[in-house]
């Protein structure tokens, strides 16, 4: 699609999506328009939407560019129109309306409002208080050990497989790895997030000298953090495959386990440019991540097991 005036509509399924300013460079350094924003989530949507559909959303907003101001927005202003679905959730002292995500049409409506990130909840619209994935962040301690990442990647995820989850691996478009690992969602947060702290506990203990749990910077001493904050009530994790407010449009992007063993990769190795060619060259490395849900309740009873072989192997 190629726009040059101050205002189109494109015809997304059977709605028509208005484009205010679609020549505004929202990546000047690469003169990437928010037509093209609009085009890549249009190109991207079947593999996207899966992981937004039914719930709530916070929208990362970017009038002015990737470099200019910025928000975050959580409530669904008054003039969207009203086929976007919305939810209202309760929050401390009251409530709040979030948009929900459940089609391309929508998706190219959030791109025209310069929400260049979508930040899902990690639970869905009729369960806000179960969470059906877990999320693990991996960010390197300086900017050019991305290769402890890699490592700390692989290692978590024999863990996760260990204790019988399915965990999936991708770039997170900014610094480091997520690992994500989908619940059937009959745990509360609190569970979850106990769980993913014994998990990070554990890792931890078996590799001090390399990963750290300690919140404070500076009580990590270099070593790779071990978050796992985002696994609590009203949380957001970032969407595989939403740009990133990067130079270049970088974008989250799911991994095949054995990508993690190229030197090469970067957590901005693929764009909003590069993406769809991987797409449609490789296909998508999480293709029935769906059918990978997994019990909580039966990973915390090895995790049992396994805290306790440790602590005795400690003790010898």
């Amino acid at each position: 699609m190629c726009v040059k005036a101050a205002e189109a509509t494109v015809r997304v399924g059977k709605r028509r999506v208005a484009l205010t300013h679609p020549d505004k460079e929202l990546f000047p350094d690469d003169a990437i328009t928010k037509a093209e924003l609009v085009d890549y989530y249009r190109d991207v949507a079947r593999f996207l939407l899966p992981f937004l559909r039914d719930r709530p959303l916070v929208m990362e907003r970017y009038p002015d560019g990737y470099g200019g101001r910025s928000f975050y927005h959580k409530d669904i202003p008054d003039h969207f129109p009203d086929w976007i679905h919305h939810c209202r959730v309760p929050k401390q002292g009251g409530t709040v309306d979030m948009v929900v995500c459940d089609d391309t049409a929508t998706l190219a409506y959030l791109a025209n409002q310069a929400c260049l990130t979508p930040h899902p909840w990690l639970s869905r619209t009729d369960r806000l208080d179960q969470p059906d994935r877990l999320v693990f962040d991996l960010d390197p301690s300086t900017a050019d050990d991305f290769e402890t990442v890699r490592w700390a990647a692989r290692e978590l995820g024999e863990l996760l497989t260990e204790l019988g989850l399915r965990p999936a691996v991708m770039t997170t478009g900014s610094r480091g790895l997520h690992l994500v690992a989908l619940l059937s969602g009959r745990t509360d947060f609190d569970t979850a997030r106990g769980f993913a702290r014994r998990v990070a506990d554990l890792f931890a203990a078996r590799h001090p000298d390399r990963l750290t749990t300690a919140p404070r910077k500076a009580d990590r001493g270099g070593r790779l953090y071990l978050d796992i904050q985002r696994n609590a009530y009203a949380q957001t994790s970032i969407a595989p495959y939403a740009v990133r407010a990067r130079p270049h449009a970088p974008v989250a992007t799911p991994l095949a386990w054995t990508e993690l063993d190229d030197p090469a990769l970067g957590p901005r190795t693929w764009t909003l440019r590069t993406l769809p060619k991987r797409l449609a060259e490789g296909g998508d490395p999480w293709k029935g991540l769906s059918r990978c849900r997994r019990s909580l309740t039966r990973a915390a009873r090895r995790l049992d097991t396994l805290e306790e072989d440790d602590h005795t192997a400690r003790k010898e």
